[in-house]
């Protein structure tokens, strides 16, 4: 009798969310769990999935945190048995950690957005972060650190070389 076959880790797709530290001054960040059905999974693990446009719902009354706007596309294989492509989707986290989260969002300007999608031990995760809009000075001004905190690290490589 043939054992299992081992998976090599790193094997599955990870989704980021490259536009969200771009928008968003990103304060705090969390690790929660999705609930996916079957096809769902074997469409992130195929990478056939978008987050870009998706954002967190938390609410205290009831008790809830969702993700809308994530698409996953469909899985081929399951033909009739497929899923929906974007629907609601609910996130696995501990009752604090949702209820601080709802009363963050409460606030003027902070919101919940996902940043990156990856498997961990065989479960979907989905990093969040909370934070608040980034006006269009903000945006130029992260541009203008970047490039040059780009150009410092340019010229001191430079140096090291002589």
């Amino acid at each position: 009798m043939a054992g299992k076959r081992k998976k090599k880790p790193g094997n599955e797709a990870e989704v980021h969310n490259r536009r969200a530290r771009h928008d968003y001054a990103i304060e705090s960040t969390l690790e929660v769990g999705l609930k996916l059905h079957g096809t769902e999974v074997k469409s992130v693990r195929m990478g056939e999935v978008s987050i870009g446009e998706a954002y967190i719902r938390a609410t205290s009354e009831p008790l809830s945190l969702r993700i809308v706007g994530m698409t996953i596309g469909h899985y081929g294989p399951a033909a009739s048995r497929n899923h929906k492509v974007a629907r609601d989707r609910v996130l696995l986290a501990h009752k604090s950690e949702i209820k601080r989260l709802a009363r963050a969002t409460e606030s003027k300007g902070m919101t919940i957005v996902p940043l990156k999608l990856y498997f961990h031990n065989g479960y979907a995760k989905l990093e969040i972060g909370l934070g608040k809009g980034k006006g269009h000075t903000d945006k130029r001004r992260s541009i203008a650190d970047r490039e040059q905190k780009r150009d410092i690290d340019r010229a001191m490589s430079k140096r090291m070389k002589w």
